[in-house]
């Protein structure tokens, strides 16, 4: 699962256009994203999904679909591998920005529902996958963003200590040790 604020996305999720695949890679967000409005149920909130009835309530707006958008917040996607979720992530982040600028120049000619049910599954074939996923490590690693890979017989995600801006490395300014775990 992964949650943003996409810049892009966040337009439809303020005024309730809908999103549709507008492009072939776009079709990996599904044949539209439904929306999820927590005032329905639960009135004025803080907006964070954070008790179990209201991820209950967001789960069901998602139902069968890959991706749903929050009203006045940003958009949850789900994938049934990383590399799944990440490829849905970005190319749906890429249909927003792409459905954005063609509404300006006039009315949109989104995909088909056939096409978007062609497509969609075809961009998730392995080999489309691994070139993407490839292409986005070399640029991360290039550019010296690429986390490091956990040392050896260390757990990934094993809690971790979080180092204050102390002299004391692994102390928190109160002189309690801190740890949390890694997302």
């Amino acid at each position: 699962m992964c949650h943003h604020h996409s810049p892009s996305v966040l337009p439809f999720c303020i005024t309730g256009i809908e999103l549709v695949p507008v492009f072939h890679m776009g079709a990996v967000l599904g044949t539209a994203a439904p929306f999820w409005d927590s005032r329905d149920e639960f009135g004025d909130t803080n907006m964070l999904v954070v008790k179990p009835e209201e991820g209950q309530s967001l789960a069901k707006a998602l139902g069968a679909h890959w991706m749903v958008l929050m009203r006045r917040h940003g958009a949850t996607l789900v994938g049934t591998t990383l590399r799944e979720l990440v490829f849905r992530t970005i190319y749906s982040h890429a249909n927003a920005e792409i459905q954005l600028r063609s509404m300006l120049l006039g009315k949109i000619g989104p995909l088909s529902r056939g096409e978007a049910e062609r497509t969609g599954p075809h961009q998730l074939q392995p080999r489309p996958m691994a070139r993407a996923w490839e292409y986005w490590t070399e640029r991360l690693k290039k550019s010296g963003e690429m986390p490091r890979p956990p040392r050896r017989g260390v757990r990934a995600n094993r809690p971790i200590k979080h180092r204050a801006s102390t002299s004391r490395a692994g102390k928190s300014p109160v002189g309690k040790t801190t740890k949390r775990s890694r997302p």
